[in-house]
C-alpha cells in the first residue's frame, strides 16, 4: 500500500517545530548552512534545487542535509530539529525537473514547496514515500488548480513578497483561500517580525513564510553588499516589475539602475504578465539585480540565524501575551 502523508499535516508539521515559520528558498541565497541553521532553531529551511548548477550538486546538497539534520538530533536531544524542504520549478523551461525530482523521491525529501506548476503526478510520486508538497500561489485561481493537483497546503505569496510575488492584500488572500479550503496555508509578503507571524496565525494561516528577512543573515550566501542594500531600503525602493524574468517580481531599485534599467519607467510600465524567460539563463541576471520584499524597510542588522530566530520567538510570544492579557483586563463579552 502507497504511504501517504498525515492527514493533518499542519499539526504533524507543527510538532517538528519550534515555531510556526518556513525560511522561503532564495534563488542563489540559499543553500545548505542557511536551512540547516534554520532547522536547528525549529524552522523549515530550504533552498531551490536550482541553486546547485547541476543534479550532483544538487544530490551533494540533499546528502549534506541528510547528515548534518542527522548530527543536529544527535547532538540536541529533546530540541525540537525541523524538517526541511526544497523548490522544484515546475516548469517546461527547467530541463532538470524530472531529474532533479527522482533524486527527491531517492533522497525522500521531507517538503517539497512547487512553483510555477502543479502537477498531480509529481504530488503523487512525493506522497509515495510520505512526503508534503506545498505550493506557490499569487491567487485564487492557481490556489484551486493546486489544491485540484492534491498538494498538502498552499503557500499564499500576497502583495509586497520578494520575488515573484502577487499583488492581493494578505488579509484578502488567505480569507479567500479559507473560504474553501482547510488544508495547510501558509502565508508570505513582507513578514519580518515575530507579531508578523502571529498576525498570519490570525488571519488563519497555519505558517509564516520570511524570504527577506533572512537575506540579511551571517548564514546567507548574498553577497554584503546586497544585505547592506536591503538595510538601506525604503518602501519606495522596491519595484515590482516583469522586466528582469518575464514574470513580475519585487526588485530593489538600485541595483535594477545598476544594470542600466530606468527605474521611473518601470514603474510607469508596472509589471504586466508576460512569458517567463528560460530559468537557467537567468541567474546571470539575478546576481546582479537583487530581489527583495517590501518588509525590507524592518531590516536594519545582519544577525546569525540562531539570533534571528530567537528574537522572532520572543516577539511572537510577546506579542501573543499582550493580547491575551488585554482580553482579560477587558472582562468577559457582554
Amino acid at each position: 500500500m502507497t504511504a501517504q502523508p498525515p492527514k493533518n499535516v499542519a499539526d504533524s508539521l507543527k510538532e517538528q517545530m519550534g515555531i510556526p515559520l518556513i525560511v522561503a528558498p532564495m534563488f542563489l541565497i540559499s543553500n545548505p548552512k542557511l536551512a540547516l541553521a534554520a532547522c536547528k532553531e525549529g524552522a523549515v529551511g530550504s533552498f531551490p534545487a536550482l541553486n546547485q548548477k547541476t543534479a550532483q550538486g544538487f544530490e551533494d546538497w540533499l546528502v549534506e542535509m541528510e547528515t548534518g539534520l542527522a548530527d543536529l538530533k544527535k547532538n540536541n536531544p529533546g530540541d525540537k530539529i525541523a524538517p526541511y524542504a526544497v523548490n522544484l520549478i515546475v516548469h517546461k523551461s527547467n530541463p532538470r525537473l524530472q531529474e532533479d525530482l527522482d533524486l527527491i523521491v531517492k533522497h525522500k525529501v521531507p517538503i517539497v514547496i512547487t512553483s510555477l506548476g502543479a502537477v498531480s503526478d509529481l504530488v503523487e510520486k512525493v506522497h509515495s514515500y510520505g512526503g508534503i508538497v506545498l505550493h506557490d500561489v499569487t491567487n485564487i485561481e492557481h490556489a484551486k488548480k493546486a489544491i485540484a493537483a492534491g498538494v498538502d497546503g498552499v503557500i499564499a505569496v500576497s502583495a509586497g513578497a520578494g520575488g515573484h510575488a502577487g499583488t492581493m492584500n494578505p488579509m484578502a488572500l488567505v480569507r479567500e483561500i479559507r473560504d474553501f479550503y482547510d488544508g495547510v496555508v501558509v502565508l508570505a509578503g513582507g513578514l519580518t517580525t515575530g507579531k508578523d507571524i502571529l498576525a498570519a496565525e490570525i488571519l488563519g494561516a497555519d505558517f509564516a513564510y520570511m524570504g527577506t528577512r533572512f537575506i540579511c543573515t551571517t548564514e546567507s550566501a548574498a553577497p554584503p553588499e546586497y544585505k547592506q542594500m536591503i538595510i538601506d531600503a525604503k518602501a519606495s525602493d522596491i519595484i515590482y516589475t516583469s522586466a528582469v524574468s518575464g514574470v513580475p517580481a519585487n526588485f530593489l531599485k538600485p541595483s535594477l539602475e545598476k544594470a542600466g534599467f530606468d527605474a521611473e519607467v518601470l514603474k510607469k510600465e508596472g509589471a504586466t504578465a508576460a512569458k517567463l524567460k528560460p530559468i537557467l539563463n537567468e541567474a546571470a541576471a539575478w546576481k546582479t539585480i537583487w530581489s527583495a520584499g517590501q518588509g525590507a524597510v524592518n531590516i536594519d542588522d545582519t544577525p546569525s540565524v540562531s539570533t534571528l530566530v530567537t528574537r522572532l520567538k520572543t516577539e511572537r510570544n510577546e506579542a501573543e501575551d499582550k493580547i491575551i492579557a488585554r482580553r482579560k483586563a477587558a472582562g468577559p463579552k457582554p
